[in-house]
C-alpha cells in the first residue's frame, strides 16, 4: 500500500488524487485526518503507524524551523524502518537552491533517508509556479516585487503531484534516483507583460522590512522568504532540467500561465 502524508495539504491532496485517477490504491495520512484517511502527527512519535505500508510519499513537513522539521522527519523514518516500510519517497528542493533559507531541512532529510536503509527515491522539487504568483504586490501603478529581473524555474504545482504519482505507483523502476523537477524559467515581469500591467523592482531591505512587520507571518517566514527573492534576483534559481518532462512523458503545464492566474486572483477587486 502507497501512504502520502501531509494528505490535506496541496501537494499531498493533488498527489492523492492523481493516484486515484490512475487507478492506484493509495491512503492519506495527517494529523487531522478525514474520511478514509490514517492519523499520523509527526509531532507524536509513539503513535506513527505505518503498518501495512509498502511505499511512503514523505511530503515535506516544513512550516517550522530546522530542527522541528528534521525531527518530525527523522521520527517518521524510524516509524517506517520499525513497521516494514520497503520504499520511501521523499518530496525535497530542487538543487539549485541550496541558497534557500529552507534548503538545509531539506537536505539533511534527504541525507536520513539514504540512511535508512530502506529504498529510497528523492523528487527535488522547484518552486510553485503558483507561490511566485502569490509573492507578488499589487498597487495602483500594477505589480512589484523584489525579484528584479531574475528568472525563477517554476514548475505547477499539479505537475509534481503527476510526478510524484508516477513514481508512488511504480517505485521500483525509481530505486536510488533523485529528480530535479523544475519548470521552464519566467520573470516577474514576464508575469506583469501576461496581465499587461508594469512591474516595479524594490530593494530587498525594503522588502525585508515589509516582512518583519507583517504580524501575520511566523518568525521564520520572513528570511525565508527574503532567500527566495534575493535567490531569483541574483540567478540561482533558473535552472533547467529534462527530468519533469521525462517522467511525466508530456508537455509541462504553462507555469507563466499558471503564476499569472495565481496573481490575478489576489488584486484587488478581483473575484
Amino acid at each position: 500500500m502507497i501512504m502520502v502524508t501531509g494528505a490535506n495539504g496541496q501537494l499531498a491532496s493533488l498527489t492523492l488524487q492523481e493516484l486515484a485517477e490512475r487507478n492506484v490504491p493509495a491512503l492519506g495520512g495527517s494529523r487531522t485526518p478525514g474520511d478514509g484517511q490514517r492519523h499520523l502527527d509527526f509531532d507524536e512519535p509513539a503513535g506513527l503507524d505505518l503498518t501495512g505500508v509498502s511505499t511512503l510519499v514523505l511530503v515535506s513537513a516544513g512550516y517550522a524551523e530546522d530542527d522541528q522539521v528534521i525531527a518530525r522527519h527523522q521520527a517518521l523514518l524510524d516509524a517506517a524502518v520499525r513497521d516494514g516500510v520497503v520504499h520511501v519517497i521523499y518530496t525535497s528542493l530542487t538543487a539549485s537552491g541550496d541558497h534557500l533559507g529552507f534548503a538545509l531541512a531539506h537536505r539533511a532529510t534527504e541525507k536520513l533517508v539514504k540512511a535508512s536503509g530502506l529504498d529510497w527515491t528523492v523528487l527535488r522539487n522547484g518552486l510553485y509556479a503558483e507561490l511566485f504568483g502569490a509573492l507578488l504586490t499589487w498597487t495602483p501603478d500594477g505589480l512589484e516585487s523584489a525579484f528584479g529581473d531574475g528568472a525563477l524555474s517554476a514548475v505547477a504545482r499539479a505537475d509534481l503531484a503527476a510526478a510524484t504519482a508516477v513514481v508512488a505507483g511504480h517505485p521500483t523502476a525509481h530505486v536510488g534516483r533523485t529528480y530535479d523537477l523544475v519548470g521552464d524559467p519566467i520573470t516577474a515581469e514576464d508575469i506583469a507583460e501576461r496581465l499587461d500591467v508594469v512591474h516595479r523592482t524594490i530593494g530587498l531591505s525594503e522588502y525585508r522590512a515589509r516582512l518583519l512587520a507583517d504580524d501575520t507571518l511566523l518568525p521564520f517566514q520572513p528570511p525565508m522568504l527574503t532567500s527566495i527573492a534575493t535567490s531569483v534576483r541574483h540567478g540561482f534559481l533558473g535552472n533547467s532540467s529534462p527530468d519533469l518532462a521525462q517522467l511525466l512523458d508530456r508537455p509541462l503545464t504553462d507555469a507563466l500561465a499558471v503564476a499569472a492566474d495565481t496573481a490575478a486572483a489576489t488584486r484587488p477587486g478581483a473575484r
